[in-house]
């Protein structure tokens, strides 16, 4: 089984024996022992996964990497937080998934206007299995509980990725900025009703929301 461990915050260590684990293209920065890469075409779970993010634009293009050894992946400086999945699904952006257990079973599901939101495609990334994780963020990603008692709203260009028995409302015209008395703000939220936790990071990614 592959081993999964952080050097410092920013580059994700993985040990492997023989066993394969599934990254970023292009998000190798070092390796040593034996090591063999291959490009996984379309990123996604055979042909129906190829097809559904070419007609989505859920981009997601990936490698598997296999041998002996340790492989060294790292991102554009971004933070690495470490999810272990014990047969739950993650909901991630496909952009914030850095590595995963190449036992773990990834796909899309269909996210609505939240994707649209984003500039992301109306499909997301779905990863499910008993296994390790390794998703990005800029800045330190902060893992925020929902319970039945306590919904959650998320400005969309913070979302990374959530689990649990949640579902997810696409509210417009709300506005966290007017509640500051300032002009202008987000235009647009995600509210999460149910059981999970959600995964955002300290910093907004470019949305097609604009402002009110």
């Amino acid at each position: 089984m592959a081993q999964f461990r952080l050097q410092g915050s920013k580059v994700l260590a993985v040990d492997l024996a023989g066993d394969a684990v599934k990254a970023k293209n292009g998000a190798m920065v070092a390796y040593d022992g034996r090591m063999t890469f291959k490009k996984m075409t379309g990123g996604g779970e055979g042909l129906r996964g190829m097809v559904t993010r070419r007609l989505t634009g859920e981009q997601m293009t990936v490698m598997e990497v296999k041998g002996q050894g340790t492989c060294y992946f790292a991102d554009r400086a971004s933070e690495i937080n470490l999810v272990r999945l014990q047969g739950e699904k993650l909901f991630v952006e496909a952009s914030n998934l850095l590595c995963t257990e190449a036992a773990l079973h990834t796909g899309t599901t269909f996210t609505g206007l939240r994707g649209a939101s984003q500039g992301n495609g109306l499909f997301t990334t779905t990863v499910e299995g008993h296994g390790q994780a390794a998703l990005t963020s800029d800045g330190p990603a902060v893992v925020l509980r929902v319970t039945k008692q306590y919904p959650l709203q998320v400005d969309p260009g913070a979302y990374i990725a959530h689990t649990g028995h949640l579902k997810q409302h696409f509210q417009s015209g709300v506005n966290f900025r007017t509640f500051l008395g300032e002009g202008s703000g987000e235009a647009f939220q995600i509210r999460f009703e149910g059981e999970g936790l959600v995964y955002v990071q300290p910093s907004e990614r470019n949305t097609v929301g604009g402002e009110v």
